[in-house]
């Protein structure tokens, strides 16, 4: 199964609409979670909203995530080894306030599992290369020190 998420908060309508054009070519059920969207595909199972369990549970059993440039889903994603591909929104095409998705997706197009269609045209061609190159490497999250006594200190007396 393939998860196509948009998050919570705002809809996208490009990429809902590009998945539901290719939906049918994949040889596998597609489940969008469509946010604040107004596109309404036909050829995937919709949800507006999934909670946080259900959202999981759906990652986990996905052989591919495709997604906005989203940073908690990219890293859901890392942590359960699920391959994504991201297509990030875009300010000038009023799918965001700034393209800062665009700056997330330069930043992670060269990690393991994660690839970016920069635009609705390429989005078939990098699923299909995901999918046929979906073994991830395990990777050990690493933090440094001084961010780990930061975040410890947040938490136990508010300060960083």
């Amino acid at each position: 199964m393939i998860l196509v998420t948009v998050g919570m908060q705002l809809g996208f309508d490009r990429l809902i609409r590009a998945m539901d054009e290719i939906a049918p070519t994949l040889d596998m059920p597609v489940i969008a979670q469509t946010g604040r969207g107004r596109y309404r595909p036909i050829n995937m199972e919709l949800h507006n909203n999934l909670d946080a369990g259900q959202f999981e549970e759906l990652v986990a059993d996905s052989k591919l995530i495709v997604s906005h440039a989203g940073i908690g889903t990219v890293l859901t994603a890392q942590r359960l080894r699920k391959p994504i591909v991201l297509i990030p929104r875009q300010a000038d095409l009023n799918e965001h306030r700034n393209d800062h998705q665009l700056a997330t997706a330069k930043q992670l197009r060269s990690r393991p599992g994660i690839l970016v269609a920069w635009s609705t045209n390429e989005l078939g061609v990098t699923i299909r290369k995901s999918l046929a190159n979906s073994t991830l490497p395990h990777v050990e999250p690493q933090a440094s020190s001084e961010l780990l006594n930061a975040v410890a200190g947040f938490i136990e007396r508010g300060q960083i």
